[in-house]
Parts: structure tokens; C-alpha cells; sequence
């Protein structure tokens, strides 16, 4: 197996450890990152000493930001995008068919390619300082790694109104969205590795469940004084509908807060973003939509409107993007389908 020192693989007792180590970058994966991580999930998955897996971050910020976005921008115009993301996803969907059990710490910010590798697994465990959101569309591209999955199985609208508007969300919020199963006080969290470490080779998803639940705590989660408001203004099929049933009740202040949000993002990922929830929803398997997602990578990164949001965000930092259409109004039909043509080969084999 391969090493690197932006992901520290180790065993402790029966316990098998990715660490990733980019702090400085909040743990941004690169597509060597990408690789490395791979092979140390191949090599504790033929390992009959390990019982169980833990991907943690390293450094005080997070797990995870998400994935190297500046290096696809610096990398615009060759093949770069199309293997990153392929080795991506497909490194996703390992994760969530992955034969032994799975935890991941989702301790401070977990975000777009941070929840890829973290909410697929069997057990994922948020903290008090947990930071999730998939922020796509405000950077011109659309929750990925198998997001469309994720928020399109969410319950009732709380998918669609994470994915549209971006915005971030604590760890009780993720465990009330679907997206995480155990809140464990971050103090707590060396304890739990001490306690998953001394567990038998042997030991099956119960007994890692079982050592986990022993430090969980119950949590209110705060998203749900506005669930009634997210179900009625996100269950439309057009981006154009949700933003007219926000101005009906614009009287509230989270009906006017969600107008704001949305006036920032890209139009055309956020009709992007909704189709793919869409498709999601009535998906059949991970796989079908990180399929999907694959295919409309290829789209974003053959247009403009991904790199006007990176630069934006991360090359000259003016959190001022020009989108192109400029309004939802602008962003065609067929400007969307072409986010839906098949672009390449299949991630995954057929059959």
C-alpha cells in the first residue's frame, strides 16, 4: 500500500485508520488524496485483523472541506476534472458497499467531498462542532458525490432546501436530515477510538453500533421549528415555483432569510441541482446517480459558470460571481438538458 503525508493510514488494535492530514486546507481532498484513500480502504478490507474502519481529519476545523476545487480550475481544459471525479465516485460508492464496518467522525466542518466520504459509511458520528453543507451551487456546480442520493432520500424537503440554498447545518440537524446516525460530545471522541480499538477482529456492524451508542447523546434538532415551511415552499419541480412559494410567505423571516440565499446562487445549478434531486429521489441505487452526477460533471466543467464561482470563492475572493444566465428566468430547458447527455464511460460495470 502507498503512503502519503496528506493521509495517515495506521492500525490501532483492531481498528483500521485513514487520517486525513491537509489541515491547513481543512483536509481538502486532492485526487492523490483520492488514490491513497483507495488503497487503504482495499488493504483493511482483505486485513482479517480488522474489525471495523474510522476516517477522522486531523487538525482542530474539520474532517473535510471538500474536494481540491482550485486545482480543477487551475487544471481547466484537460482530462484532470474527468479523473478526479471519476476515482471520486467511484471511491464513494466503495464506501457505502464497504464489507466491514464503516465510521466516520464528522467532528467540525464536513463539507461537499468531506460528506461524500463520511455520510455513505455505516456509522457516522456527529459532535457539537459539526459543520455539514453541500455548497454547490454556489460555486456554480451541484451537490455531488452522491448528494443527489443523500438529500434526494432525505425526509420530506430537507434535501432540496439544503441543496438549493447551501446552507450549513450542526450535527443534530444532520442526524434529523439523514445524513449522520450518533451525536457524540467531541471530548469524548478519544475515548470512543480507545473503545472501538479493543473490539474483537471478529466483531459484525452491532457491535461497532453497540460500542458507539454507549457515548451517543439525544439532540434536538433546531432545522425542525421550520420543517412545515421547507416541505410546502421546496416540494415544486421547478426552481422558479419554489422561489414563487417563498414570496408568498415572505412574511416570515425564514421565508425572506431562504430569498436571500437563493438570489446568490448560480441559476443554472440550482436547476441543475433540483432536476438531479428529482431523478434522485426516484433513483434505484447509489450507483444510478453517481452515474448521473458523472455525466453532468462533464458539463460543468465544459462551461463557464463552475469556474466563475471557483474564482469567486478561491482565486480572487470577491464573493461576487457573474452568473451567465443571470436570473432563473434566463436558464433554459435545453441549457438543463444538456447537463443530462451521457459523456463518457460508465463508472461502474454494467450488469
Amino acid at each position: 500500500m502507498s503512503e502519503t503525508n496528506d493521509i495517515l493510514v495506521e492500525t490501532t488494535g483492531t481498528l483500521g485508520r485513514i487520517r486525513l492530514n491537509r489541515p491547513k486546507a481543512i483536509n481538502a481532498l486532492t485526487l492523490e488524496m483520492i488514490e491513497h484513500f483507495q488503497a487503504a480502504l482495499n488493504h483493511f478490507e482483505a486485513d482479517p485483523a480488522i474489525a471495523a474502519v474510522l476516517v477522522t481529519g486531523e487538525g482542530e476545523r474539520g474532517l473535510c472541506a471538500g474536494g481540491d476545487i482550485r486545482a480543477l480550475y487551475d487544471h481547466r481544459g484537460d482530462d484532470f476534472g474527468a479523473r478526479f471525479f471519476r476515482a471520486e465516485y467511484r471511491m464513494n460508492a466503495h464506501i457505502a458497499a464497504y464489507k466491514k464496518p464503516y465510521i466516520a467522525f464528522m467532528d467540525g466542518i464536513t463539507m461537499g467531498g468531506g460528506v461524500g466520504i463520511s455520510a455513505h459509511g455505516a456509522i457516522r458520528v456527529v459532535t457539537e462542532r459539526t459543520r455539514m453543507a453541500m455548497p454547490e451551487t454556489g460555486i456554480g456546480f451541484f451537490p455531488d458525490v452522491g448528494g443527489t442520493w443523500l438529500l434526494g432520500q432525505a425526509p420530506g424537503q430537507l434535501g432540496t432546501y439544503f441543496a438549493l440554498t447551501g446552507e450549513s447545518f450542526g450535527g443534530a440537524d444532520a442526524i434529523y436530515t439523514g445524513l449522520a446516525d450518533h451525536f457524540v460530545e467531541s471530548k469524548n471522541l478519544p475515548t470512543l477510538i480507545d473503545r472501538l480499538a479493543e473490539l474483537p477482529a471478529r466483531a459484525d456492524i452491532e457491535a461497532v453500533r453497540s460500542a458507539v451508542q454507549g457515548f451517543t447523546m439525544a439532540v434536538t434538532p433546531p432545522l425542525a421549528v421550520h420543517r412545515t415551511d421547507i416541505d410546502l415552499a421546496f416540494a415544486f419541480d421547478t426552481v422558479e415555483q419554489v422561489i414563487a412559494a417563498l414570496h408568498a410567505s415572505a412574511a416570515t423571516e425564514f421565508a425572506q432569510k431562504t430569498l436571500g440565499v437563493l438570489a446568490h446562487k448560480s441559476p443554472t445549478s440550482m436547476k441543475v441541482t433540483l432536476r438531479l434531486l428529482r431523478a434522485g429521489r426516484a433513483a434505484k441505487s447509489l450507483q444510478e446517480c453517481l452515474q448521473r452526477e458523472y455525466d453532468a460533471s462533464a458539463a460543468v466543467l465544459a462551461s463557464d459558470e463552475f469556474y466563475e464561482g471557483v474564482r469567486a470563492a478561491v482565486v480572487d475572493k470577491d464573493r461576487s460571481p457573474k452568473w451567465c444566465p443571470a436570473t432563473v428566468e434566463q436558464v433554459s430547458d435545453e441549457r438543463v438538458a444538456s447537463y443530462f447527455r451521457h459523456q463518457g464511460a460508465a463508472l461502474f460495470p454494467v450488469g
